[in-house]
C-alpha cells in the first residue's frame, strides 16, 4: 500500500516538472494567430482577407496607336516608379548630357557626405580649360566655387565644369567615372555605361531611356534640392549670360527640371519632370531629329502622364494600425506606424478601386524593438497586390520578468500539490508492529 502511494506521487512529480518544463508547447493554443485579423487604423482603409501575392507594376505600352516622334521614349510616374508609356525604351542610344545628371547625383552625394562644400574654391586645370563643346567658360588656373561649377552644368550644360567638379570630388576625371558607374549599378541601370563625366561622344558609352528615367527619379528622391538648380532659365559667369536649354521651363506647365542633351551620331534629347497636384511624372525623349520637336514631344508625354492617370495615395507615411497585443512584455500592447507612402498610380476615374489592406498579427512577443517590422499592409488595385509597405512598432517593449499566468497558475497548482502530499505523507497509518 505504501509503495503505491509512493509510486503515485512520483508520477504526479514528474507531470509537474513536464509542466514546468514545456509551458508553450502545453500552452501552444493560446499564441496562434488569427487567420482573419480585427485591427483598427486611424487611416482610411478597407480591411480584407486576401492571399498574399508578388508585388506587380502597372505598365502601359504604345496602346491605341500613340507614338511620339523620337527613337525612344518612356513616362513615368516619380511617384509610385511605374512605367505609363514605353517606345523602345531599351534601345542604347549615346546620352550626350545626360551624362550631367549622374555627375551632378555623384556631386551631391559627395555634398551630403561632407567630403566637398559648396562654397569649396576649385582651381581650373587646363584639362577642363580646354574641353569643346558647350561650356561655361571658366579659365585655367582659376579659383571658382563648387555651386557656380553646379550651376554652370545645370544650367549652361558646360563641359568644362564637369571635368573641374570631377577632379575635385575624386583626384582625375577617371576615378570620378568609375565612381559614376559604380553609382548606375547600385541604382539598378542595367543598360548604361559612362566614359566620361560630360557626355561627349565617347566609345561604348550609352544609355536608354528607361534607365534615364529611372536616374532622373531617384535622382529628384534623393536631392530634391537638385531642382533649384535644374528649374533656373538662365546664369551668367565671367559676363556672359546663357539661357537653360530646356524650353519647357518657361511654359508655365509644371515643368521644374531636368536636362537636355545633343550629339550628332543620336540626335536631341530632353528628360523633364513635372508636379501638379500633388502628382510628379518624369518624361524622357531620345534621339529627335530636330532641337524643336523634343520640347513639344515631351510635352505631349506629360500632358499625356497628367490627363489619363491618377496617382493615389492609399496610405501615409507615418499612419497609425492597430494596436497589436504583445505577449510576455512590460506593456501588453504596441501601436504600428507605416514605413513609407502607399502609392499606386491608376487610370483617371478608378482610384476608388485602391484599397489597403493591413496584415496584422493576433500577437507579437516581447521583447519588440522600436522601429521593428512587425507587419505589412497590401497595397491593392483592383485586388492585385502593386506594393507592400512595412509596418513598425511605434514604441519598445521590454520583455517582462514576471512569467506569464499560464506558468504562474501551474506554479500556484504544483506546489499546492506537493504540500498535499507532503502532509498526507506524513500523517499517513504506519505498519503495525507485530
Amino acid at each position: 500500500m505504501i509503495r503505491s502511494r509512493k509510486n503515485a506521487c512520483l508520477i504526479i512529480l514528474i507531470l509537474f516538472c513536464f509542466l514546468m518544463g514545456f509551458p508553450n508547447q502545453i500552452f501552444s493554443k493560446t499564441t496562434r494567430p488569427s487567420k482573419s485579423p480585427k485591427a483598427s487604423t486611424k487611416s482610411s482603409t478597407k480591411v480584407k482577407t486576401h492571399p498574399k501575392t508578388e508585388p506587380a507594376q502597372v505598365t502601359q505600352t504604345t496602346s491605341g496607336g500613340l507614338q511620339y516622334d523620337a527613337q525612344s521614349a518612356v513616362l513615368m510616374d516619380a511617384l509610385t516608379g511605374q512605367i505609363l508609356y514605353e517606345q523602345s525604351p531599351s534601345l542604347r542610344i549615346s546620352p550626350a548630357s545626360f551624362v550631367k545628371v549622374m555627375t551632378l547625383y555623384i556631386v551631391h552625394d559627395a555634398i551630403r557626405s561632407g567630403r566637398i562644400k559648396m562654397d569649396d574654391m576649385v582651381t581650373v586645370s587646363e584639362k577642363a580649360w580646354r574641353m569643346e563643346g558647350s561650356r561655361m567658360f571658366i579659365k585655367v588656373g582659376e579659383r571658382v566655387k563648387v555651386e557656380d561649377l553646379m550651376k554652370g552644368i545645370a544650367i549652361a550644360s558646360g563641359n568644362d565644369a564637369c571635368v573641374a567638379l570631377a577632379e575635385h570630388v575624386s583626384g582625375s576625371e577617371e576615378v570620378f567615372v568609375s565612381k559614376m558607374n559604380e553609382k548606375a549599378k547600385l541604382l539598378g541601370l542595367k543598360d548604361s555605361q559612362f566614359k566620361n563625366s560630360h557626355g561627349m561622344p565617347a566609345e561604348d558609352q550609352y544609355s536608354t531611356a528607361m534607365d534615364m528615367a529611372i536616374l532622373s527619379k531617384r535622382y529628384v528622391e534623393d536631392h530634391p534640392e537638385a531642382l533649384i538648380l535644374h528649374s533656373t532659365v538662365e546664369f551668367e559667369y565671367n559676363g556672359i549670360r546663357q539661357g537653360n536649354r530646356n524650353t519647357l521651363l518657361q511654359k508655365n506647365i509644371g515643368v521644374d527640371g531636368l536636362k537636355t542633351g545633343h550629339v550628332e551620331e543620336s540626335g536631341y534629347h530632353l528628360a523633364a519632370t513635372a508636379k501638379r497636384d500633388g502628382q510628379r511624372m518624369i518624361a524622357v525623349i531620345m534621339g529627335c531629329d530636330r532641337m524643336r520637336k523634343r520640347g513639344p514631344e515631351t510635352q505631349k508625354l506629360l500632358e499625356y502622364g497628367f490627363k489619363n492617370f491618377s496617382t493615389v495615395e492609399a496610405v501615409k507615411k507615418g499612419a497609425t494600425f492597430g494596436p497589436v497585443k504583445v505577449r510576455r512584455g512590460k506593456a501588453n500592447q504596441v501601436t504600428l506606424s507605416a514605413a513609407e507612402e502607399g502609392r499606386v498610380t491608376v487610370s483617371k476615374g478608378k482610384e476608388s478601386l485602391v484599397s489597403a489592406v493591413p496584415q496584422l498579427p493576433e500577437f507579437i512577443t516581447a521583447p519588440v524593438q522600436k522601429d521593428q517590422v512587425v507587419a505589412k499592409i497590401l497595397i491593392q488595385n483592383e485586388g492585385k497586390t502593386v506594393k507592400e509597405v512595412n509596418l513598425l512598432a511605434l514604441s519598445g517593449v521590454e520583455k517582462s520578468l514576471i512569467p506569464p499566468w499560464p506558468i504562474l497558475v501551474g506554479i500556484g497548482c504544483g506546489l499546492g500539490i506537493i504540500i498535499i502530499l507532503g502532509l498526507w505523507w506524513l500523517r499517513g497509518p504506519r505498519q503495525k508492529k507485530r
